[in-house]
């Protein structure tokens, strides 16, 4: 596998695990039908049809019916947190920015109303994530560090919070790798078999070409998970970059 191959590979490995995207994929039928009942029940009025009700997809005009009335009632904080949780939902499996600002825009209003809601935070920080990795966007993941920062200040041993945090120096054009590796350390500090951080750690190194602590960090990873099915390509990566670093001392 070239270079470039594996580094594509590599990015959807990435946004595969980050609250974003492809996150989206992991849910379920029943997870999907969850988000509908939240937005069924935030609806004013009674008179869907049954199709309607146990369809998966939320049709625009019910979207921008509920997005109208939480600007109708900007107080309402439980209303604009709720439906910004369940907006967030959906517009990761739609994969539609749009609605990822929409949603942001009504949880950034959750936010004014209670500082302290930590699942507020977090989402807040996972949209500001999701819209940096979709536009390429250095600016975004810079505000979502500072709600993942918000986010650890309540609760520091949070490993997923923190691993994403790491992952907004990782993401960056440039990126930063040992402000990334900083923050893995720390993931890896609080639970050293956090299989994700273990594989972010390996691809971090690995884009510094640095084969020692890579293989390292995949050792342990295959400790934790040796079926992890990235477990091929990162080998391949390190047994590439440390033949090339032997062609190099061999000249």
């Amino acid at each position: 596998m070239n270079g470039k191959v594996f580094w594509l590979s590599i990015a959807a490995v990435v946004v595969s695990f980050v609250g974003g995207f492809l996150l989206a994929n992991a849910l379920n039928r029943s997870e999907l039908n969850a988000l509908r009942a939240e937005n069924e029940r935030l609806k004013t009025s009674s008179n869907e049809s049954t199709e309607n009700q146990t369809g998966l997809a939320l049709s625009d005009e019910e979207i921008r019916e509920k997005i109208a009335e939480a600007d109708r009632n900007p107080n309402n904080y439980p209303f604009q947190k709720n439906l910004g949780l369940a907006l967030y939902r959906y517009a990761a499996m739609k994969q539609d920015a749009d609605l990822l600002a929409e949603a942001g825009r009504l949880l950034s209003r959750a936010f004014e109303a209670n500082k302290n809601d930590y699942d507020v935070i977090v989402t807040l920080g996972n949209i500001s994530f999701d819209i940096g990795y979709f536009k390429k966007d250095n600016a975004e993941f810079e505000r979502a560090r500072e709600f993942y920062r918000l986010a650890l200040e309540q609760k520091p041993k949070d490993v997923d919070v923190r691993t994403d945090l790491g992952l907004t120096y990782f993401l960056v054009n440039p990126p930063e790798n040992d402000k990334a590796i900083a923050e893995f350390q720390k993931s890896l500090q609080t639970n050293p078999k956090h299989e994700k951080t273990l594989q972010v750690m390996t691809q971090t190194h690995l884009g510094q070409n640095n084969h020692v602590e890579a293989e390292k960090y995949l050792g342990r990873l295959k400790a934790v998970n040796s079926k992890n099915q990235y477990v091929a390509e990162l080998e391949s990566r390190v047994s590439q970059i440390k033949g090339t670093a032997a062609a190099s001392q061999n000249q």
